[in-house]
């Protein structure tokens, strides 16, 4: 406080504090981002055309004469000073104009957020990612990613026009945001791409997640009436389950998004409902052709009931297996077929621990397995699960029937006990 007789210090204008918000402002940015906002504030305030690391470069400079000047005149000098020292020196201070502090907000914003939808872009994307990787990594928790795209985005800009793409785009974005938690994070990635973080997620919780997006994202779509089956596939990855490091987390997370789709793509769409527990098969099964339906999106959760879809079939779909009982009733669940993927089963009772099987199909009632030859199975046992998206699953299963394939592999259905 000065003393009675000294001079009152100069106030300071209002130019200088905002100034000094945006020395602080920037500190906090990443360089990328920073180099993007000093770029267009250069330009804005002196007409000056530079690269984003000319800018920055010019940045550094500014700061540095203000430690110099503040050092040789032993008071301190205001930044705008050093500003128009260091560009006036650079022979490039033509109209020196200080931008509106909002002004600098909207270029902050513009920087981090995708225009159409207001998601985060993937600059920010590729920034939370490692900041919520190291996160996990520090207390020890999981952390999820989540790659999701539009699939037949293509064909809806094809037959309804750029406009209504937009809109299947922008009800994605809204859809995110009306089911994720506050602890999420959604952000636009790409022109029909998505990506969430989801800390403290384990898979299950993830998978679970990511059907109820879908889910309320077809209900979204469904007004438009689009002759598009527009919806949104995604693929899981899981920290510390699928890796420690982002870019295997997301290789992983891009691998089961196009599993999915290429695996299921020409099976039956199914709709998950509520969690349900699930229905045991109650009669022996034999294979025989069904209705046709449209092609699903994902291969269903296990254990949790669903309703197989009604629609008329298009002229040329794919014919889907469904399972007759010898009494002629139609099977519960319609099947998805797993052949030729991955899919296997462990067996994991004690007399049955090295016991491997394939999994041929999956529904929402049961699986089928398939032996090389029929071991000596019990009428019921424990199996873990290993199907394309889903984490490995334990589950207990019945038997309800066993036949022989015609290539000499044996053949067992089984249903899921509750």
């Amino acid at each position: 406080m000065p003393q009675p007789g000294e001079p009152s210090p100069p106030q300071r204008s209002a130019e200088d504090s905002f100034l000094d918000l945006l020395a602080d402002t920037l500190e906090a940015l990443d360089e990328s981002t920073r180099g993007q906002f000093l770029r267009q504030y250069f330009h804005t305030l002196a007409q000056i055309e530079v690269t984003e690391s000319e800018a920055i470069e010019y940045w550094r400079q500014i700061l540095l004469r203000k430690g110099e000047l503040n050092a040789t005149l032993d008071k301190k000098v205001s930044l705008r000073a050093a500003i128009v020292d260091v560009l006036s020196s650079a022979s490039v201070l033509r109209v020196p104009i200080l931008i509106e502090y909002e002004d600098l907000k909207k270029l902050q914003i513009n920087a981090a957020t995708d225009p159409l939808t207001g998601l985060y872009n993937r600059r920010l994307f590729d920034e939370y990612c490692e900041k919520e990787l190291n996160r996990a990594k520090r207390y020890n928790h999981h952390l999820a990613i989540v790659i999701l795209d539009l699939h037949k985005l293509k064909e809806v800009n094809d037959r309804h026009g750029h406009q209504r793409g937009d809109q299947v785009i922008q009800l994605a974005a809204s859809t995110l945001r009306k089911t994720l938690r506050a602890s999420d994070f959604a952000f636009r990635i790409g022109g029909d791409e998505f990506a969430l973080l989801l800390p403290q997620t384990d898979p299950e919780q993830a998978i679970t997640l990511c059907h109820r997006v879908r889910a309320q994202y077809e209900n979204e779509v469904s007004p438009l009436r689009l002759a598009v089956g527009i919806t949104l596939d995604f693929g899981v990855a899981v920290h510390p389950d699928d890796g420690n490091q982002k870019s295997d987390l997301l290789r992983i997370a891009d691998e089961r998004l196009y599993e999915l789709k290429y695996s299921t793509r020409a099976q039956p769409r199914v709709t998950p409902l509520e969690p349900a527990a699930p229905q045991a098969a109650t009669s022996a099964a034999q294979p025989t052709t069904a209705s046709q339906s449209n092609p699903a999106p994902h291969a269903p959760p296990i254990g949790r009931a669903a309703s197989a879809s009604a629609s008329a079939p298009p002229p040329h779909s794919p014919k889907v297996a469904s399972i007759r009982s010898p009494e002629g009733d139609q099977r519960k669940w319609e099947r998805v077929s797993l052949a030729g993927t991955k899919a296997h089963a462990i067996l994991s009772d004690a007399a049955l621990s090295q016991t491997t099987a394939k999994v041929v199909d999956l529904s929402y009632g049961g699986v089928a397995l398939e032996f090389e030859s029929l071991p000596d199975l019990p009428n019921q046992f424990n199996a873990v699960l290993h199907v394309p998206i889903l984490p490995p699953v334990r589950v207990i299963l019945r038997k309800a029937y066993t036949r022989q394939t015609k290539d000499g592999q044996v053949r067992v259905g089984c249903s899921f006990v509750s």
